[in-house]
């Protein structure tokens, strides 16, 4: 679906499009959540906004989509703006980079749209390329959103928090109902990895 999306709609015309950056992403290089001059991953970066506004921000910045529309839509974007950035064609669920590559992961959209069966993958697979200590930054539209249109999967904070915190230690969690602008019910939450697995339950 996201393939065939990319094909047919101009990436400026598609309703989750954002010149950008993510306000949360640009909060976490600005408070240095993200630390400066590291290599950032952005697993689904659609059209490239938040992989070209860290590399403008001298981060060393990736980003992989399941969409090679959306590739290709992020580095022609690259390309006239002059920006050198790593993108590729890739699924988030078997990613194509060393074990501990990255000092930071961004994921704005991408876990909502994972069936839940697989979010146990998502979370190992994301532990793997991020390094012990590094920074998650991940916004999710949730549970609280009840109009039709949007994500097929809309996790609640505890579904988010069972996915992820055996491997994540969650920094900052924050909600926000954007009703002024029609918009919906979003969480952003700032993560690191943990440097050792969560001990089991008391």
């Amino acid at each position: 679906m996201w393939r065939e999306t990319y094909e047919r709609t101009p990436y400026h015309d598609l309703p989750w499009y954002d010149p950008g950056p993510s306000p949360q992403v640009a909060r976490a290089v600005e408070e240095r959540f993200l630390p400066p001059g590291a290599a950032v991953l952005d697993v689904g970066c659609g059209a490239g906004s938040n992989v070209l506004f860290l590399a403008r921000k001298g981060l060393e910045s990736h980003g992989v989509d399941l969409s090679p529309g959306a590739i290709r839509s992020a580095t022609d974007r690259a390309r006239s703006e002059g920006v050198s950035v790593d993108l590729r064609v890739g699924d988030v669920l078997d990613l194509d980079f060393p074990s501990a590559r990255f000092g930071g992961v961004i994921d704005n959209g991408c876990f909502h749209t994972l069936p839940v069966r697989r979010r146990p993958q998502y979370a190992r697979e994301i532990a793997r390329v991020l390094a012990p200590g590094g920074a998650f930054v991940l916004s999710w539209i949730g549970r609280e959103e009840t109009r039709a249109r949007g994500p097929p999967h809309r996790p609640s904070l505890e579904e988010v928090s069972r996915a992820l915190e055996e491997r994540f230690l969650f920094v900052r969690t924050e909600f926000h109902v954007r009703l002024e602008e029609g918009g919906p019910c979003i969480y952003d939450a700032w993560l690191t990895r943990r440097r050792t697995r969560q001990p089991p339950a008391r």
